[in-house]
This record gives C-alpha cells, sequence and structure tokens, in this order.
C-alpha cells in the first residue's frame, strides 16, 4: 500500500506534474484502488494535497497555496496559521475570509499585494470545520433569535429560526448546532441543541469555559470500566523491577495536589557526586496500547486545570490513586536514577522500572519554610529528610547555575491563583511564589527529561521529543526594533541566534522599570514548544535533547515513551516492524499532543481571566497601586500587584492633553509635561468591568 509520506515524495520530484487519479494509479502501480482513493480524500481534507479544477493532483506549495488553521478576529478579518511553522502567518481581510470561522482548517492564497511587511491572503477553500457546535448566549427575538458566541473571535451572531429554539429563553447559555455556514454578508444558521443554564447562575460560567472548547466531561463507561478492572498491583506486577522501597523518597507537590507522579531521592556518594533518584508512576503499566483507556488519553491528550476543577486524562481510579504516588503504600514507577558530579554533569544514568513506597507527602510550603525560614516545628516533624532537603537545595542551585551558563532563557512571569468560595465567587487573588521548593523539582525533572531524551535519541528509538525551534529571523529583526529604543540589542545573526543573547537582555533588565514589558515582548518573538519525532533542539532551555517523562498522569506524550522505553528495556532492540509502526504513530501522537495542550492553555488561561474580571467586578470605585505595564497610542495598561492588569485609556486622562511619545514609551502632558512611561508606579480606581469579554478599564485616581 502507497503511503502518505511516498506519495508525497513522488510529487516533489522535479518532474512532476498535476496528474488525475487514474494517471497516478497508472504511475505507481496501485492494487488496491479503493485504498488508494481513499488514501488521496484524507491527503486533500489535511490540506497535504490539492484538487484542482481539472481534477488533479498537486502540491499546495507548488501552486502559492498555503494549508493551515484560520486565526479569527472579533471584526472579522483573520490570520491564517500556517501548518509549517517555519512560514509567517498571513493577513486576511474580512472580505477575502470566504465564509471561515475562527479554528477552521482553510487553504489560502497568497496574494501579490502586500501590506507592509506582513503577506496578505484569501481563502480559497475550507478544508475542515471546526466550529459544528458552539457556545454563546441565547437571545430571543420573537420570530427568531440568535446565538451570541462566547469566543468572541466568532466575529458573527447565529441566526436561529423560531422552530429551532428547542425550549430555549432569552438569557439561557447554550449550545447551537450549525446547520448552514455563512457567506458572504449572511450570518451562519444553527438550531439549539442544548440548553445547559442560565447566564450569570453558579458555575454555569465556567462550564461554558468547558463547552466551549469542547472539553470531555466524564468518562465512557467501557473505559471507566476498565480502569476499575485494572486499578490494582498484582503479585506478576513486581516481577522484574528493582525494589526501592527501603530508599528514603517523598513527593513534593502544592498542597492542592491529587495527582502526584513524581516522587525523589538523594544520596551523597563516597566520590563525592550526587546520586539523584527521579521517580515517576508508572502509567504504561496500566494504559496499555490501544486500550479503551490509551484510545481515551489519547482524545485527551492532557489534563486541563480549570480555575475551579481538574479535567483529567485518566480516569480518577488511576490518577488520584493506582497511580498517584501517595505516600506509605506500593507502588509501580519508571526511575531514572542520575550519577552527577560537583560541577552538574550527569556522569552516569540508569532507567529502570522500579516498585516504590514514598515516605513523605511534603508539600512546597513546608520544605520552603524548612530551607527559608528555618521552622524549628517542621524541622522537627520531618527531621529524617531536613538533610537531604538541604542538600537537595545545593544540586539545585548547582544545575541552575550549569543551565543558566550553558544559555538557558529564564522568564520570571508572576503566576496568578484564585482563590474561590463554596458558591464558585472568587474571594482573592494570590501570587504563586517560586521559591528553592519549586526550583529543585523543576531542575531535578529537567535533568531526568534530558537523561532519557538523550539515551533513546542514540538508541535511535522512534520516541517523542519537546521541542523548541530556534525564533524566525524576522522576529528578531522586529525585536530588535523594539529593543533598540531601550538602548539593548540581541546579538549575533538572527538566522543563527543563541539563546544566551536572550538571558544576557533579561539579566540586563532585571529590576529595571522596563523589565515586565521587555520580557513580554521577548516572549512573543519566540517560537511555541511543542512535540515532534525528532530531536530539534530546545531553544529556551538551551538543550539538545528534550523529553517530557515526568508526568505521564497527566501528559499523553509522557506515557508514550515510557511504554517505548519499558519495550526497549524488555527486549534490547525492536525488530525493524516494530520500529517501523512506531514512527509512523509518533507523528500522530506529536500533532495530536500539540493540539490538545494549546487549547488545555486557552482553556485554563480564560477561566482565570473570567474569575479575575469577575474579582474586580467587586472592586469598581476602588483605588489601588499598580505599575505602568505597557503603554500604547490609546492608553497605558497597568499591572496590580494581584497580576491584574487594566487599561486607562489616553480619553479618560482629563487633567491635561497627553500626547503619545513612541520613542519614549510614554504619555506626556502638553501643558504640565508630566510624564508616565513603563514602570512608574500609579494609583488607579477601577472604572469597568465586563466579565464577559474579559475586560477591566481603570482611570487614574484623582490624586495622580
Amino acid at each position: 500500500m502507497i503511503t502518505a509520506a511516498e506519495l508525497l515524495s513522488y510529487m516533489r520530484e522535479s518532474t512532476y506534474k498535476p496528474l488525475n487519479a487514474e494517471e497516478l494509479i497508472h504511475a505507481l502501480q496501485v492494487k488496491d484502488i479503493q485504498e488508494f482513493i481513499a488514501l488521496l480524500r484524507d491527503m486533500e481534507s489535511r490540506g497535504l494535497i490539492v484538487f484542482t479544477r481539472k481534477n488533479r493532483y498537486g502540491l499546495p506549495e507548488r501552486m502559492g497555496l498555503i494549508p493551515g488553521r484560520f486565526q479569527g478576529h472579533a471584526k472579522g478579518f483573520g490570520f491564517l496559521i500556517p501548518d509549517n511553522p517555519e512560514q509567517n502567518d498571513i493577513f486576511i481581510s474580512a472580505d477575502n475570509t470566504s465564509g471561515a470561522m475562527h479554528n477552521d482548517r482553510i487553504m489560502v492564497r497568497v496574494m501579490k499585494q502586500v501590506t507592509g511587511v506582513r503577506q496578505e491572503g484569501e481563502v480559497i477553500r475550507i478544508l475542515e470545520r471546526a466550529n459544528n457546535r458552539v457556545v454563546g448566549t441565547f437571545e430571543d427575538a420573537r420570530r427568531y433569535g440568535f446565538v451570541r458566541p462566547d469566543e468572541k473571535r466568532l466575529a458573527q451572531d447565529i441566526f436561529v429560526p423560531k422552530e429551532s429554539f428547542n425550549g430555549a429563553r432569552d438569557g439561557d447559555k447554550v449550545i447551537v448546532e450549525v446547520t448552514k455556514w455563512p457567506e458572504p454578508r449572511r450570518n451562519p444558521e444553527g438550531k439549539v441543541a442544548e440548553v445547559f443554564g442560565r447566564a450569570g447562575a453558579p458555575g454555569i460560567d465556567v462550564l461554558s469555559i468547558i463547552k466551549k472548547f469542547q472539553l470531555p466531561e466524564e468518562f465512557p463507561e467501557n473505559v471507566i470500566r476498565e480502569a476499575e478492572k485494572v486499578a490494582v498491583i498484582r503479585p506478576e506486577d513486581y516481577q522484574g523491577r528493582r525494589d526501592l522501597r527501603s530508599l528514603p523518597m517523598v513527593t513534593i507537590d502544592g498542597e492542592d495536589a491529587k495527582d502526584l507522579d513524581d516522587a525523589v531521592s538523594l544520596e551523597l556518594l563516597a566520590n563525592g557526586n550526587w546520586y539523584l533518584g527521579v521517580h515517576i508512576a508508572d502509567v504504561g503499566n496500566y494504559v496499555k496500547e490501544d486500550s479503551f483507556l490509551d484510545r481515551e488519553a489519547f482524545q485527551r491528550g492532557t489534563s486541563v486545570y480549570m480555575v475551579d476543577r481538574v479535567i483529567p486524562m485518566l480516569p480518577r481510579q488511576l490518577s488520584n490513586d493506582i497511580c498517584s504516588l501517595n505516600a506509605g503504600v506500593d507502588r509501580l514507577a519508571m526511575t531514572c536514577f542520575m550519577e552527577i558530579n560537583p560541577q552538574g554533569s550527569v556522569v552516569a544514568h540508569d532507567i529502570t522500572p522500579s516498585v516504590i513506597q514514598v515516605r513523605e507527602r511534603m508539600t512546597y510550603s513546608n520544605v520552603n519554610k524548612i530551607l527559608l525560614q528555618n521552622d524549628l516545628e517542621l524541622k522537627k516533624r520531618y527531621e529524617d529528610f531536613v538533610a537531604m532537603f538541604k542538600n537537595m537545595a545545593m544540586l539545585m542551585h548547582t544545575l541552575r547555575q550549569k543551565r543558566m551558563e550553558r544559555g538557558a532563557i529564564n522568564f520570571e512571569f508572576p503566576e496568578a491563583k484564585v482563590i474561590l468560595d463554596e458558591r464558585g465567587k472568587p474571594e482573592a487573588i494570590v501570587k504563586r511564589t517560586s521559591d528553592v521548593a519549586e526550583q529543585m523539582i523543576e531542575e531535578f525533572m529537567i535533568a531526568a527529561n534530558e537523561t532519557v531524551a538523550s539515551e533513546y535519541y542514540w538508541r535511535e528509538a522512534p520516541f517523542l521529543y519537546r521541542i523548541h525551534e530556534v525564533p524566525d529571523p524576522e522576529k528578531v529583526e522586529e525585536l530588535n526594533e523594539f529593543l533598540h529604543r531601550f538602548g539593548y540589542h540581541i546579538k549575533g545573526a538572527s538566522h543563527e541566534i543563541h539563546p544566551k543573547v536572550y538571558q544576557d537582555i533579561i539579566d540586563k533588565i532585571e529590576g529595571r522599570p522596563e523589565e515586565r514589558v521587555i520580557s513580554t515582548v521577548m516572549l512573543r518573538s519566540m517560537r511555541h514548544a511543542r512535540y515532534h519525532p525528532e530531536a530539534l533542539g530546545h531553544f529556551g532551555l538551551a538543550s539538545k535533547y528534550y523529553s517530557h517523562f515526568t508526568s505521564p498522569i497527566r501528559r499523553y506524550p509522557d506515557l508514550v515513551i515510557h511504554r517505548v522505553i519499558k519495550e526497549y528495556l524488555a527486549k534490547g532492540q525492536l525488530n525493524e516492524e516494530r520500529r517501523t509502526k512506531l514512527r509512523k504513530r509518533m507523528n500522530d501522537y506529536a500533532e495530536q499532543s500539540s493540539f490538545k495542550e494549546k487549547i488545555a492553555e486557552d482553556a485554563e488561561r480564560e477561566s482565570l481571566d473570567m474569575k479575575k474580571a469577575e474579582f474586580m467586578e467587586r472592586h469598581i470605585g476602588d483605588t489601588f497601586e499598580g505599575i505602568i505595564s505597557g503603554v500604547t497610542s490609546f492608553g497605558m495598561f497597568v499591572e496590580l500587584d494581584n497580576t491584574v492588569e487594566g487599561l486607562v485609556h489616553v480619553s479618560t486622562m482629563t487633567d491635561d492633553y497627553y500626547q503619545f511619545e513612541e520613542k519614549l514609551i510614554a504619555f506626556r502632558g502638553r501643558h504640565t509635561r508630566k510624564m508616565y512611561k513603563l514602570g512608574d508606579a500609579v494609583k488607579i480606581v477601577v472604572s469597568r468591568v465586563n466579565v464577559e469579554d474579559r475586560s477591566i478599564d481603570f482611570e487614574l485616581a484623582a490624586d495622580e
């Protein structure tokens, strides 16, 4: 059977000209015609090949066409996010969307005209619709209705005929099923498929986000039954494992964590080296390849941590019980032992299946109190581990220093956690800190991830890597233009950029007024990390080989490589048939995992932003102190100590006529010469909050 890769290789030959299906069948000597036709249709729907008006098949790139995903904007225009990460985004005006909606897969023709430096294109084909079901608020106009989408990047309301209300009332939160796609000057049409609550009712806000991102709320019955059946350690599971139950080890997590998938141990060897053990839950022992559990985990891709709940990748019988490394009970694990010299280099390692028993379930806050505050009560309670924690802190500093010396980038962005009451209403917003305990676990997991990736790269195993590619040269040039305003510069050729030059800038701006805005712009200039079957390197970590090995309870890629590792440990080497099968699957695993990760990130961020806005809604009229975090021609953004950011629009600055000075990135009063610039401390009053749009407006306090 001809594969997609083989067909693409044939079409990429310089002598190839577009052929019809019959000609391709003859040229490639295809035997199974029906299967080949199905392959052509599948590749066409994925945008790998193009079916022309003359019924011939060709390559998009040879025809000036680019496949990708449509990123819409509330004003109707949008951008093509190309499948090929090497290509830049392409602007698509509202007149050239051809009815494409946010997140649709599309094929775009690049137009000749160029707006500034950005290419412009038009949608010529919609490959796959992403919005068959849309979450929104129903509005009853008597003879007909509309659903106003929660996703603002869906620029049009969805028209609902009277006979398709299906019991929906004005103000209901609904799911509408699209029955007619949009056309020029015509809204999409649909029918109400589900009414799940009233706008503003407790819990409905987060539920709306869950339904908007089509996150699975329940596990299928066959998955639950399988989880109940396998969620036990059998006598035969102990065989072939190293018994590490006598080893002093702990888990260190947040107070509210329930899925504990990593434990750590540390010994000091006679030769002066460290012997670090990273012990990871052996989820693969319970979730077998192609089982119901495996297929469900693949579809979910990752656990999603919403502001008020967790949507787990695996049923709780596994994620919170038999796979979770709870203290005092036997657990099956995959252990990565690393011997690390005083300079921070891993000089030897051993990866092995194990059986472990965690001694203590530690929290970040308690370990920090022991190490940073010398808490006598906690030191007495955990006296058997205090020396190990101190050694862990020393090793962490060594590993961190080595990583920074090689050029790893360390952005310090404060994260926020919203505290909710029993009704789901926000009570407080607190900053998540990253002290010595958090940094210990971070460095130990990075070391394990690198060690595992390096070994299986050199084994030439079919594998899944975590990659972070070098920034696009054009993005680096744009970044340099921005940095020049502050007197900074990214050194070196933009196409051969090294992460250390990014870190050099971060070191220079530390503690300065412009630190936050420059860090944000620098982060945006970089590519998004993703999964890939090839080890293309991790720019941000300055790491040549990197994988995700340490969280198989909540990330599918970790589970995948656990199974590969165990198969190699059991067999030593795989036969060519198995290697070929795994290599083919790694492409699908990488694409699905990267896609699901992005969805999870968007859903988590949206739920957090919504609760931040809801919290600030209760503080309209209140005064806060903040720092100017951004200045634009239409106003300035102010960030409060609780990480909430709002806009002071220039029209509200009425004590003078303020002019935006682009070179200074500041506002200056025409008469008073008073200046507001990045990093300035200001007092603001919360003036307006729109929870639905997640927008917060501030005004300068009167005494400013």
